[in-house]
């Protein structure tokens, strides 16, 4: 492989046909460089619907009060489901294998307002016990979470997040400063950090949590609870629909309808999400597969098809080495090397190129819930790249053997 005479005549050949080797080698470029393109591309798209459940339970399941459809025992349709604190203990007692479970409410139903001296914003107020914290987790960034003391003793503390801070705080610390919400005073205890998915708009800003027994008690709330999140043990397809059958058999007894009345209450499986996630990413990535190993095919083609050519035209000069003694390996061995030189070093640019732009593009475009860190393994492109030479070895084999047959007395005659 390391012959010093071999190499020189393959840098020759190569230097003779400089456009052909560039177009044939472009054909590589562009089939690995699209497969890395579309794959982080892929990975882009998989990372940003992944980020929705970043600090969610995926073994979990949701569950908000609607409006009945259907008539039940006497009872009219157009109801309203309010769920309560004794929906989540009836909840907690039924389900097997439950391991934690929250109500929250949410203040004014999200239309709650913050002030801190001259300061104002437009806060999403949620009431929540500690527990919530292991449902859907914050990461602290200074202070504490809602604690069980604060819960017991209906004390008016408020956990705020980075957004919050500097809008109403401005470079004030925050902690054990107070705020009104809606009017109320409520002590700050805890900073968490916020990702802002976008620019503006209410949606955008971060909620904000006080213990649930002073959202109820300050708000009139009185055992009032918007939604009550579960995770459970068994986190499979077939555990989490027997955890949502009992949870909806559950809530349907203590309210009084129609267990099939798919408007009296919302539940949302979290586990029947990510599945579904998981298998039209998996479709996606395959066809994406699919398309980039077709360029790469392409390319490879080609390689085949120029290295028959130069079979061709070297027919007298390949004639004239096995008349002097070169054996049918020595020139399988060149024809070879040739066509892996040109495919490895067409093959690690388009992969240089594709895994640098990737990186551009991944520092260049803000993190969002529908596109975010678009790269590769690092694994998977190393393996792009050595099944790519293996398909070049192949391509230049066929050519490779028809020198190898070539028939010194008929090649001298080769015009």
């Amino acid at each position: 492989m390391f012959d010093r005479e071999k190499w020189g005549e393959i840098m020759q050949s190569i230097g003779k046909n400089k456009l052909r080797t560039v177009l044939t080698g472009f054909a590589v470029f562009w089939g690995i460089f699209m497969l890395i393109i579309l794959l982080g591309a892929g990975a882009g798209l998989r990372n940003g619907f992944s980020y929705n459940f970043k600090n969610t339970a995926t073994n979990s399941i949701e569950v908000y009060g609607g409006q009945t459809s259907k008539p039940w025992n006497g009872l009219p349709a157009n109801r309203d489901i309010q769920l309560t604190e004794e929906d989540v203990e009836a909840l907690r007692n039924s389900i097997p294998g439950i391991q934690h479970i929250s109500g929250s409410y949410r203040v004014w139903r999200g239309n709650s307002q913050l002030q801190h001296g001259m300061n104002y914003g437009s806060y999403n107020i949620r009431g929540v016990i500690p527990e919530h914290q292991q449902l859907q987790k914050q990461i602290l960034v200074a202070g504490r979470f809602i604690n069980e003391v604060d819960e017991e003793q209906v004390r008016k503390v408020i956990l705020i997040a980075d957004d919050a801070r500097k809008e109403l705080f401005k470079d004030e610390e925050p902690l054990d400063k107070w705020v009104n919400v809606n009017g109320v005073p409520f002590q700050v205890v805890g900073l968490y950090k916020f990702e802002n998915s976008g620019e503006g708009g209410m949606m955008q800003r971060s909620p904000v949590f006080i213990p649930l027994s002073a959202a109820q008690r300050v708000f009139n709330a009185q055992r009032d609870v918007d939604e009550i999140m579960f995770s459970f043990s068994d986190a499979s397809i077939v555990g989490a629909q027997m955890a949502q059958e009992r949870a909806l058999h559950t809530i349907a007894r203590r309210h009084n309808f129609d267990p099939t009345d798919d408007r009296a209450i919302w539940l949302q499986n979290n586990v029947a999400n990510v599945s579904t996630f998981n298998n039209i990413f998996n479709g996606i990535t395959a066809f994406l597969w699919f398309v980039g190993i077709g360029s790469l095919i392409a390319g490879i083609v080609g390689i085949g098809n120029i290295m028959l050519i130069v079979v061709k035209d070297r027919t007298r000069e390949i004639g004239v080495r096995k008349a002097l003694g070169a054996t049918p390996g020595n020139v399988v061995g060149q024809i070879l090397m040739e066509a892996i030189f040109v495919t490895a070093l067409f093959g690690y640019l388009g992969l240089a190129l594709g895994v640098g732009l990737l990186e551009l593009l991944a520092s260049a475009i803000p993190g969002s819930e529908f596109f975010r860190d678009p790269t590769i393994d690092f694994s998977v492109a190393v393996r792009s790249l050595l099944a790519l030479l293996v398909a070049g070895a192949i391509a230049g084999f066929i050519p490779a053997r028809r020198a190898a047959a070539i028939r010194p007395i008929e090649a001298l005659r080769d015009e």
